[in-house]
């Protein structure tokens, strides 16, 4: 049994992830990357961890169902149980998501239900808001719409730039997504549809 994670971009979580992984000697291991872009930064960080990376890029496909049909090959040669999603910017269809069903997770960069979808940190800056965060949840076929598993609120002090309030965000994600996925695979969190049970 083994974690594949998919990322898009830069790969700071997938890299908080495998370090705290191997830290705390996960008898479940993170077995492989996915990305979906040739640029993206997360490809650099698997060689220096030694993590086998895939590039499968939709544009190779005709359509969503192929593409998602070969994942679910990649996934099955290396015994992927459990699909974690670091920055991975697409919404998941069905060919992925349903044999993965309760097996899925994702982090996002706001206390959702507010500021689904891309550029959520940039949406709460925009608006003004005096508190955001970060939320883990299961994926579902809804865009952030998930069972949410854990949410850490993140204060916007008068005093923050943009770029200030994304670092605050992303060492609250560092911390927050490994010990949560942990939780998640070895059975301390549940997952029935639009339900989570934390024991």
């Amino acid at each position: 049994m083994s974690i594949a994670i998919f990322a898009s971009g830069n790969g700071s979580n997938f890299e908080a992830v495998v370090q705290y992984s191997r830290d705390q000697h996960w008898t479940t291991p993170v077995s492989l990357l996915v990305v979906d872009r040739e640029d993206a930064g997360a490809i650099d960080r698997a060689k220096r961890l030694g993590v086998p990376c895939y590039v499968v890029s939709p544009k190779s496909f005709p359509t969503k169902v192929k593409y998602e049909e070969a994942l679910l090959e990649l996934l099955k040669k290396y015994g992927v149980e459990w699909i974690v999603l670091a920055g991975y910017l697409r919404i998941v269809g069905s060919t992925l998501l349903e044999p993965f069903e309760g097996r899925m997770v994702n982090i996002h960069p706001s206390l959702l239900p507010s500021f689904p979808g891309l550029h959520a940190i940039e949406q709460a800056w925009g608006y003004g808001v005096r508190v955001t965060g970060v939320t883990v949840h299961f994926v579902d076929a809804g865009l952030d719409s998930g069972p949410i598993i854990v949410q850490r609120a993140v204060e916007v002090d008068s005093m923050d730039t943009i770029e200030m309030l994304t670092d605050k965000i992303h060492a609250v994600e560092h911390q927050v997504y490994p010990e949560t996925i942990w939780k998640v695979i070895t059975g301390k969190v549940l997952y029935t549809p639009r339900i989570v049970v934390t024991s």
